[in-house]
Order: C-alpha cells, then sequence, then structure tokens
C-alpha cells in the first residue's frame, strides 16, 4: 500500500486530469447546449459562479476512486483507465437515468453527461493506476500538466471556432 502522501499527490493529478477534460468537454464540445433555452438549466452567470462545486465533487468521486483502486490493487495505466470507465458508466449511468425520471433535461445532454462523465473516471483511473504503479511522480505530473493544456487549449479553439461560425 503506497504512503498517504503519494495517494494524495496522485489524488491531485487525477482532479488536474479531470478538470481538463471537463473543460474541453463543457467549455467546448458541450458549450452550445448550455446556450440553448432551458427551464432545467441555471443561467450561465450563477452557473458559472458555482463551478467550484462541480469541482469539488470530481474532488470526491477521486478520493472513492483512490480509495477503491488501492484496497483493490488496481495497478497500471490501462487496468486504472478500464477500473475508471466501468465506476464512471455505472455512477453517470445511474445519474443520467435519475436525472431523465424527475427532470427537463434533454436526453442529448444526458449522454454528454453520461459519456462525459465516464471518459472523466476514466482519465483519472489511468492517471491513479500509472501513480499507484511509480515509485516517482515527476514523469506523470509532465503528461498531466501536458494534457490539462492541451485539454484547455482545445477548449478555447471550440469556443472560437463556435462564435466564429456564428454559435453563442
Amino acid at each position: 500500500m503506497k504512503r498517504t502522501g503519494h495517494l494524495v499527490k496522485l489524488g491531485l493529478l487525477a482532479l488536474l486530469a479531470v478538470v481538463g477534460f471537463d473543460l474541453f468537454l463543457h467549455a467546448g464540445v458541450l458549450a452550445d447546449l448550455y446556450s440553448e433555452p432551458s427551464p432545467f438549466l441555471l443561467p450561465s452567470e450563477e452557473a458559472f459562479r458555482l463551478i467550484p462545486l462541480g469541482y469539488l465533487s470530481f474532488l470526491i468521486l477521486i478520493i472513492f476512486l483512490v480509495w477503491l483502486m488501492a484496497r483493490l490493487s488496481i495497478v497500471g495505466w490501462r487496468r486504472g483507465l478500464a477500473f475508471g470507465l466501468i465506476v464512471g458508466a455505472v455512477i453517470s449511468g445511474s445519474g443520467a437515468l435519475g436525472l431523465r425520471s424527475i427532470s427537463m433535461a434533454s436526453p442529448t445532454l444526458l449522454v454528454g453527461w453520461f459519456f462525459g462523465q465516464m471518459v472523466q473516471l476514466g482519465i483519472a483511473g489511468m492517471v491513479l493506476g500509472s501513480g499507484l504503479a511509480a515509485h516517482r511522480l515527476r514523469s506523470l505530473l509532465v503528461k498531466v500538466i501536458v494534457f490539462f493544456i492541451v485539454t484547455a487549449a482545445l477548449a478555447v479553439l471550440l469556443q472560437n471556432i463556435g462564435s466564429y461560425h456564428g454559435i453563442p
């Protein structure tokens, strides 16, 4: 079992990777869905103000994933990715079905959230599995920082392409 300090650092690296993908997904790929009028979604300004709550939800999921993976000895990026995708599918699938049963969220948005959260937990699992197999995290830190920069830049690019084509 890895030391607590190693697990905390690893969890923070996974969080950084997940936030990078979240920026790409929500500020880029799914951005148009948030600009459509919806009785289900908060106004943009309020939603933007509450983004830290969403990131706190990621932290809670990552803590859970770290705990599970360490307990079950899931080591290596492939095993971590597979495990994260499975956990993500279960959690996001049940959440999407629950939301569909009680809300006016569009099916397109729910499908986007389902796949998005499944991929986010797959990414987290991949980072965690890599880190659980490693003695040092320096190489993983560099990879996660590059991933974050690339996904954030892609989000900005997608927003600019959307704005350029008249998409709000």
